[in-house]
């Protein structure tokens, strides 16, 4: 059954429908390969077998019947430890949630349930999703399956090296400050980000669980080995929130183009703000190449009308206050006192912000969000690198805000590494990143393929297109 250890969704479900494979024999392949290569992983840390398998048995049972769930019928995958799963352990990695079983679904659970996934696992990540590493007090470190010395990256980094690993062929991660889009990078898979407000993630935790905000800049979105994945797990769980489902329904456009010759790309693949590594610059120009050969009308200095600078430091401020709802009210008074410059001293101001001055950066990002809107009149989609490097060796030094990482020889502040993730966060636009190749290092690098707010099918169709033309997701040595 070593086939299914790299079969997408799409083909397991198709040999699952017409019989040539049973729904229990994929997941008692799946489970043998997580217990035989995953434990120098550290990947999958929770497993429901029993019930993944009587479950597994019902979806066979049913289609014996003539009954077919959904798309996913009888799929085995794994989701983030973030997303509450009824009758499953769901810690986000919190030692005070490691015995929290929860007694319903996450929305975008419910979804993939609901077109007949069955949910084997939950995968690692950093406490409360709060790092662009995945390690914890409850579970311990997941390491990259190209290289065990470093991070798959966070905080969707479980999911990430699941997939590497040939582990799951469908996973649900989660980004705010990049959790999807970074350990797509790292890790060599590919990940959606959805347009923002597109897929209700009730249910995910942070905030507490039975929390009913919707956080700023959160999104819930799929990560896969294909496109194709990406655009069948985005088409389940796409859809109106609990407050807006009695009336609102969702149609997204179709993707701009209906041949790749047709698109217009730009391509901002480095900035005096945050410079790329030259070995990941190189292969990034390469795939923006293979787009230009292709017959893409392709320009390498078409910007939007705002800095890099800019939209980081308001995507920063933005993203921290976003992430401060678990900070003691004694910690936010301290932080507001914080006057150096300082990359800590930085983020504990933008943490400790008055709502008067959110509102001044909101508004800021709605400019913002203007200047993309022109923009995308001219050009289809943008082509971002999505860090200055690749991934980052293990650092668990405390506090996050004080380290640092080396990039090109340089010492780089740790949370300038998403830098690059600011132009489309900021905004609520649509992401897909897909691999372009490996460093001489066997490191993958990963472009992000940014598309206009609410056109997720532009991006992904672009995505199916470069991933196409770059050799696919990389296998890691030894899987």
């Amino acid at each position: 059954m070593s086939e299914f250890a790299y079969a997408t969704a799409i083909e397991i479900a198709q040999k699952i429908r017409q019989r040539e494979v049973s729904s229990r024999e994929v997941l008692d392949a799946l489970l043998e390969r997580v217990d035989r290569l995953d434990k120098p992983i550290n990947s999958v840390v929770t497993l429901d077998a029993e019930r993944a398998r009587s479950e597994a048995d019902a979806a066979d049972a049913a289609l014996a019947r003539g009954e077919v769930r959904g798309p996913l019928h009888g799929v085995p995958m794994t989701v983030k430890d973030s997303f509450q799963t009824a009758g499953m352990h769901t810690t986000s990695g919190a030692p005070e949630l490691s015995d929290f079983v929860p007694e319903e679904d996450a929305w975008p659970v419910a979804r993939l349930r609901e077109a007949g996934a069955v949910i084997f696992g939950k995968t690692n990540l950093p406490i409360y999703a709060g790092d662009l590493q995945s390690y914890n007090e409850v579970f311990g470190t997941t390491n990259n399956p190209h290289d065990l010395g470093r991070t798959p990256g966070g905080s969707s980094g479980g999911s990430a090296a699941a997939l590497a690993g040939g582990f799951t062929p469908l996973e649900l991660g989660s980004d705010i400050g990049g959790s999807i889009r970074l350990p797509s990078h790292m890790s060599g898979v590919v990940g959606h980000k959805p347009s923002y407000g597109i897929v209700p993630a009730h249910g995910q935790i942070p905030g507490p669980p039975g929390t009913l905000t919707l956080a700023d800049l959160a999104v819930a979105g799929p990560m896969a080995r294909s496109v194709e994945d990406l655009e069948l797990g985005l088409d389940i769980m796409a859809g109106p929130n609990r407050w807006e489902r009695p009336a609102w329904r969702l149609e997204l456009p179709p993707a701009r183009r209906q041949q790749l010759k047709d698109y217009r790309v730009a391509a901002w693949l480095d900035d005096s703000r945050c410079r790329v590594e030259p070995g990941v610059k190189a292969l990034l120009e390469a795939a923006a190449d293979r787009l230009s050969t292709e017959g893409v009308r392709l320009d390498t200095q078409a910007r939007p009308d705002f800095s890099l600078e800019k939209i980081a430091t308001t995507f920063q401020a933005l993203l921290q206050v976003a992430l401060s709802g678990g900070v003691p009210r004694d910690k936010i008074e301290l932080y507001a006192t914080a006057s150096g410059d300082t990359s800590i001293d930085r983020t504990r101001r933008f943490m400790a912000m008055r709502h008067r001055e959110w509102l001044s950066y909101n508004e800021r990002r709605m400019q913002l969000r203007k200047r993309w809107e022109e923009f995308f009149q001219d050009w289809d989609a943008m082509l971002l690198p999505v860090m200055p490097c690749a991934a980052i060796p293990h650092d668990h030094s405390e506090p996050q805000a004080g380290r640092t990482a080396t990039v090109g020889g340089q010492e780089y502040p740790y949370w300038d590494l998403i830098t690059w993730m600011a132009p489309a966060g900021a905004c609520y636009l649509p992401v897909t990143v897909v691999p372009v190749g490996c460093l001489d290092n066997g490191l993958p690098v990963g472009v992000q393929i940014v598309a206009p707010y609410l056109e997720d099918r532009t991006s992904l169709d672009l995505a199916r297109h470069v991933l196409a033309l770059t050799g696919g997701c990389p296998r890691p040595a030894g899987f």
